[in-house]
């Protein structure tokens, strides 16, 4: 499954976090994905083909670049 994803988007993901939160920005587009948690703000790197498994849905979209 292929996403359009841009910067800003939140991104609800499958898992949730050890902090209890599942929403996620993104802060980084490239091979990888990067995220920030909402909950705590813990930043994170994702290849994108694993970012597309654990991707649940879009909450938010920012409309582009």
């Amino acid at each position: 499954m292929y996403v359009e994803v841009n910067l800003g988007d939140i991104a609800r993901l499958r898992k949730k976090h050890p902090c209890g939160s599942y929403e996620w920005e993104v802060v980084r587009l490239g091979a990888d994905i990067g995220l920030v948690c909402l909950g705590c703000q813990r930043k994170i790197l994702l290849p994108r083909s694993t970012f597309n498994k654990r991707l649940k849905t879009i909450v938010k979209q920012t409309g582009g670049k």
